[in-house]
């Protein structure tokens, strides 16, 4: 299932029923997982791991050199889990040296054509990023989330579970999970209803989430305030709402209101 005209190097390691494409590049130290399919003139660099049932279409970049003046050569890595999809021209950078050492990928992930993941960044499962979403360096992207075509997200920026963003929108503070945010510069727009119904949450917690967004970004409260208010409401001790205060409370960039 390897193309005559594909390079792999001696180190790799491409498991059984793994494909690679014509002129497609596998790198030293790189593990592909059993059922992933690499088209043709894919590069993935050194120290990579793509997990298993992968698809990564043609002229994609995976695990290249991160675009950071501090790097100088260090072994750092990508991690990729299972059952992703990986456009056409899609660039994933392997880590800096000022985190953990990895850029990570988690499971179900759909990235579309043109996306572009930075160093050190680290997305959870079922995310959905549109053609030319955009992800500088060390972002978290939480489950679920939703990025719009040619957005682009501040580094260090945190991406809650179930939002949904705008395209053309440029995101400078963290995005609070359950809402939607669109605008030149992020904005919150609401609730992420639709994304909420659609995934099945009860009605309590869609009225729970309701009551909490009212009161943290519609009250007038100065955010200390709202957020004691909450904490001090029965809903708080639901997941979802819990989750949302505990976002906010350990935003370093501020978020978006």
């Amino acid at each position: 299932m390897i193309h005559p005209t594909a390079i792999i190097h001696t180190t790799a390691e491409i498991a059984d029923g793994a494909e690679i494409g014509p002129y497609s590049i596998i790198n030293e130290n790189v593990v592909i997982g059993e059922g992933t399919r690499i088209g043709p003139h894919v590069v993935v660099c050194r120290n990579t791991v793509v997990g298993k049932d992968c698809r990564i279409f043609q002229f994609s970049s995976i695990g290249e050199a991160p675009q950071d003046v501090k790097y100088s050569g260090e072994e750092t890595q990508v991690v990729i889990g299972d059952n992703n999809i990986i456009r056409e021209n899609v660039t994933i950078h392997r880590a800096s040296v000022r985190g953990d050492g990895k850029t990570e990928l988690g499971d179900h992930n759909f990235l579309m054509a043109y996306c572009h993941v930075a160093h050190d960044c680290k997305i959870g499962n079922h995310v959905i990023m549109a053609n030319s979403a955009t992800l500088g360096g060390h972002i978290r992207v939480e489950d679920y989330a939703i990025l719009g075509g040619l957005s682009a997200a501040h580094q260090f920026v945190r991406i809650g579970t179930y939002c949904i963003v705008s395209g053309l929108t440029g995101i400078p503070q963290d995005i609070p999970p359950y809402t939607m945010a669109a605008g030149e510069r992020a904005r919150l727009y609401g609730l992420n209803l639709i994304g909420l119904k659609r995934h099945h949450f009860p009605i309590e917690t869609i009225r729970s989430l309701k009551k909490a967004y009212r009161v943290l970004f519609r009250s007038r409260l100065p955010l200390a305030k709202a957020l004691q208010q909450l904490l001090d409401d029965e809903i708080a001790t639901i997941s979802e709402v819990a989750h949302m205060i505990d976002f906010i409370q350990h935003s370093e960039r501020g978020i978006c209101r």
